[in-house]
């Protein structure tokens, strides 16, 4: 399942250049990090939350990232969208202003107080294979 969501978003994001020259998509990056005793509970609530995103219009796709540090374990969450106005039907006005999950106050060790955003110019994720 998770291979044929990077797939998918790879079909789409080609279909879009090779039918209207060149086309951007908009990455949106938030960090997060956790204790190490609660990083596989924030994970499934993680997970939770993101594939709810699949349900917004101008969602493209989502990966999730864990780095697992001596004192904390850090997650990156790169989601990606149509636009900047796509952004903000699902972020409010401020699109650099993140949206906590119920649970981030509680489990994480600091609030992220903002997110990134980037112009994806370029993608190549034909070889990205991930574990069950």
């Amino acid at each position: 399942m998770k291979n044929a969501v990077i797939v998918g978003l790879m079909v789409m994001f080609a279909i879009g250049c090779a039918t209207s020259g060149t086309r951007t998509a908009v990455a949106r990056e938030w960090k997060g990090r956790v204790a190490p005793a609660r990083a596989d509970e924030y994970h499934a609530h993680l997970i939770e939350g993101v594939k709810k995103m699949r349900a917004i219009a101008g969602h493209l796709g989502v990966e999730v990232m864990r780095r697992d540090e001596p004192d904390a374990v850090a997650f990156t969450v790169i989601s990606y969208w149509e636009s900047r106005e796509s952004i903000k039907a699902y972020a409010g006005e401020d699109i650099e202003k993140p949206r906590h999950l119920p649970i981030d106050k509680e489990i994480l060790l600091e609030l992220p107080t903002r997110v990134l955003h980037y112009d994806v110019t370029y993608t190549d994720l034909a070889r990205v294979r991930l574990r069950d």
